[in-house]
């Protein structure tokens, strides 16, 4: 009997819920947004979503899950946030409020988007799977390279090193250095005197020319003459030589050769 009568109960309990959910609309979010047109009803499943965002958002904060269950719920938080804007574009559709500007941004805050992957959000343990924390890591800035008028702004006398001396170090450190070293070089003469070897060791001068005392008497032979074997113009030759060549060439620039021929016959007949 008892078997019977859970059997009736259990019928009961199923007629009691069908009359109950007779008259009512089934509670389920539309698939598309735009099948909604009652403002009230739109605020109620975009307010669905956010709940649905915000329990999803906390369960992938636990870095303990694997990564393919990681990977699965930042995925369906992308969805959500996706449809959440298509609601909220719904919204305002239908005259209400617009939440892209007055709403709260923290969801939008908790993901992080990849550079150069405008859209895709990654949440709390999704950030550090392999391959996306690389992604994450800034790049080092790239130097600017500077241009040669940059490069010669700063090139001055400073820079040649022309005002060295005027800082008032330079000079006196350059002194000392140089009494310095003027000791050093006669102590290290004094200790060759006394050790005697400048008395012995005398330089040698390459350039000296040694006369041979036996040949003083006699004369000094006179340096060879040049002899030509050819007759060598001078120098009043070789001028008056240009100079006859230049008046050549000046006659051939301006005078006709009938002009010529006549004067050439009256050299001839003058004998010049």
């Amino acid at each position: 009997m008892a078997r019977n009568a859970e059997k009736a109960m259990t019928k009961l309990a199923r007629w009691r819920a069908a009359k109950l959910a007779e008259g009512k609309t089934p509670d389920r979010r539309p698939y598309l947004a735009t099948e909604c047109n009652d403002l009230s009803q739109c605020e109620r499943w975009r307010r669905q979503i956010i709940g649905e965002i915000s329990r999803k958002v906390a369960q992938i904060q636990n870095t303990g899950l694997t990564e393919f269950k990681i990977r699965d719920l930042n995925d369906e938080i992308n969805k959500l946030l996706r449809e959440k804007g298509h609601w909220e574009d719904r919204i305002m559709e239908v005259g209400g409020p617009n939440y892209r500007k007055v709403g709260p941004k923290m969801l939008d805050r908790e993901g992080k988007e990849i550079p150069g992957n405008r859209g895709y959000r990654y949440f709390g343990a999704a950030r550090d799977l392999p391959g996306v924390r690389e992604l994450f890591e800034a790049e080092p800035a790239a130097v600017p390279r500077r241009t040669r008028g940059e490069l010669m702004r700063n090139v001055d006398a400073d820079y040649y090193g022309y005002r060295d001396e005027d800082d008032g170090v330079l000079l006196p450190a350059e002194k000392e250095r140089e009494k310095q070293l003027i000791a050093e070089a006669v102590a290290e003469w004094r200790k060759a005197r006394d050790e005697g070897r400048t008395a012995t060791e005398v330089e040698e001068d390459i350039y000296d020319v040694v006369v041979d005392s036996s040949d003083s008497d006699t004369e000094t032979p006179a340096a060879p003459r040049f002899i030509s074997h050819v007759p060598v113009p001078s120098q009043s030759d070789i001028e008056e030589s240009l100079l006859r060549r230049k008046k050549m060439e000046l006659l051939n620039s301006y005078c006709s050769t009938s002009l010529q021929e006549q004067s050439q016959q009256a050299r001839t007949l003058l004998g010049l």
